[in-house]
């Protein structure tokens, strides 16, 4: 039959058995067939060894099996290639990411401190106070002015060096992070104005600073450097007050770069002059205007894109378009396209006085743009009450009661994402009230009296991450109403949101003279701070100037929480808690 293999196996006795491969049932006698040798056995099981014990040459097995074993192609070369390149695609990429984050150090961040206070000598200080990124390390810094007995700075800038008699006023930057000084540098033996995020003044990329001294002097500084950009004597007269803030204006003279009108007042004649943004050159003469005694001013652009300012006076409100106020300036007529007239703006204005007929009386003090839906409306602070105006039609929206309006209102967000203003009211002697209104309604939705100081700074808010505001405020609360009016002796700064219309967090007192403060995030989304301006003017003798920044959350630590109403459950440090882990966000 067909061939079969056999082994053998352990069995009884000497024979054993064998099992016949194929027929897996039959058990056979040793004795009937014969046991394989050795070397049959050996190459049974290793069929590829020849007699010598070895295994056969490669190629013997190549030339037998023809076809299988073949020489390398071109494919598996080029398979290594690939391979080969991928390994040192590899290598060079962790060498760039090692190097990145080991080798090539990070910029670094500035460590801000917390609080720090810059102090100067024999000093005399102004109302002015700016906030902008001198050293561009994304760190707000803080600029402002004073005046040094000596004639002299900590920079070893002296009066002299500009050609000023001593003393004289210094513009100074110290740094947000740590309140170093940045730059000081002198400018002008008195200063009347100085107004800062000019832009293309100078006819430079960034913002300028623009300082107007007494005597008759404009200077152009770099914020950065405090290099001067242009300076130029003006022509305003003697016995003048500036009146504030400055206007700026379209390009009017050709050369690219926005210019700047600026309004003086001698008794009852208000003049305005117009000057050149690149160089302060001025433009044209200067024209006259009769609009009584201290006027305000405020710049409005239509629907139209027609420029035209309002002036405000005690008990009256006029009306000028730029083009008119060009041609006063220059003795020209305008052909500029962007100096034109809104028709029905000129309807509203009354010839020849210009004046504006309001539909409620009472003396104006204030004139500030509010941002509505359909443009920029005008809001129109008077002794007893605010009213807002309609932007393009003048016609009333709504008006609210307020008496004795002490500060500029400012702006703020009582609930996400809807405009509120904040306003300042006289209710008594050293007494006032604090009122938050809606913007598009003129609804009240947040009040509260304080005892206050005569001179006491205006309010500051900060924009929170849930699209509403951190409102902060100076006075002293109390339950009652001091009856007997007596001077306030403290003045605290309090902070207020309105996720707790109950809360107060009296965060710091200060009993010095409070010449200017203003609140600001010092970094991007983060770093809400405060910086206080305090000590004698220029209207007063030598003494301490100081310059203080202070961190929120610092403040919020060891602060003193004040209930308006006490609601159970919550806890003063649980308030103080809430309020430190709040977020804030950047103005867009």
């Amino acid at each position: 039959g067909a061939e079969s293999r056999e082994w053998s196996g352990a069995g009884r006795g000497s024979a054993g058995w064998r099992v016949v491969k194929g027929d897996t049932n039959c058990l056979m006698n040793s004795d009937e067939y014969p046991v394989m040798d050795n070397k049959d056995l050996e190459a049974e099981i290793h069929p590829l060894k020849n007699e010598d014990g070895k295994a056969p040459d490669n190629h013997e097995n190549c030339a037998e099996k023809e076809g299988l074993c073949r020489k390398p192609t071109r494919l598996s070369q080029l398979s290594r290639w690939r391979t080969a390149a991928f390994f040192l695609s590899l290598f060079l990429c962790l060498i760039v990411v090692f190097a990145f984050s080991f080798i090539i150090p990070c910029p670094v961040r500035p460590v801000s401190q917390r609080t720090w206070n810059r102090k100067y000598d024999r000093a005399v200080t102004y109302k002015f106070l700016a906030l902008e990124d001198v050293n561009e390390d994304k760190v707000q810094d803080v600029i402002f002015v004073f005046k040094d007995t000596n004639g002299s700075s900590s920079f070893n800038r002296s009066c002299s060096d500009e050609g000023l008699s001593a003393p004289c006023a210094f513009v100074a930057a110290v740094s947000g992070t740590n309140g170093s000084t940045l730059w000081e540098r002198p400018v002008t033996e008195d200063l009347l104005w100085m107004e800062c995020a000019i832009e293309q003044l100078g006819g430079a990329q960034s913002p300028g600073c623009l300082v107007i001294g007494n005597p008759e002097l404009l200077t152009a500084i770099n914020p950065h450097t405090g290099e001067v950009r242009w300076r130029q004597f003006n022509n305003l007269g003697a016995n003048y007050t500036v009146v504030t803030p400055l206007l700026k204006i379209p390009d009017v003279d050709g050369d690219g770069v926005q210019d700047l009108m600026i309004f003086t007042t001698a008794g009852d004649e208000t003049k305005n002059v117009i000057y050149s943004g690149k160089n302060g050159k001025q433009i044209g003469t200067s024209g006259r205007l009769s609009l009584g005694a201290r006027p305000g001013y405020l710049m409005h652009v239509t629907k139209t894109g027609s420029y035209y300012v309002l002036f405000n006076t005690v008990n009256a409100l006029y009306g000028y378009s730029l083009k008119d106020l060009y041609s006063m300036a220059t003795g020209m007529e305008s052909k500029l396209a962007s100096l034109k007239q809104d028709p029905q703006w000129e309807k509203k204005i009354e010839s020849p006085t210009h004046h504006i007929p309001l539909l409620s009386s009472g003396d104006i003090r204030y004139l500030v743009k509010v941002p509505g839906r359909s443009g920029e409306n005008i809001l129109v602070v008077k002794s007893d009450m605010a009213e807002l105006l309609n932007g393009q039609t003048l016609d009333s929206l709504w008006t609210v009661n307020a008496s004795h309006i002490l500060s500029e209102p400012v702006f703020g967000y009582y609930t996400p994402d809807v405009l509120h203003i904040v306003l300042e009211s006289e209710v008594g002697p050293n007494r006032k009230k604090i009122m938050i209104v809606e913007s598009g309604s003129g609804a009240v939705h947040w009040e509260l009296e304080l005892n206050s100081r005569a001179g006491s700074p205006r309010p500051a808010t900060l924009n929170t991450a849930d699209h509403r505001s951190t409102f902060l405020f100076w006075g002293e609360y109390q339950a009652e109403a001091n009856e007997t009016g007596s001077k306030a002796t403290r003045q605290n700064l309090y902070l207020f949101h309105p996720s707790y219309p109950n809360v107060l967090l009296e965060l710091n007192n200060s009993p010095d003279r409070i010449v200017a403060f203003d609140a600001a995030l010092f970094e991007r989304s983060r770093h809400a701070c405060y910086v206080l301006l305090t000590g004698p003017q220029s209207s007063e003798g030598p003494g301490w100037v100081s310059v203080t920044k202070r961190k929120l959350k610092e403040d919020i630590t060891g602060s003193r929480v004040t209930w308006l109403s006490q609601v159970a459950g919550d806890s003063e440090q649980y308030i103080r808690d809430r309020f430190f882990r709040m977020r804030f966000r950047s103005q867009m």
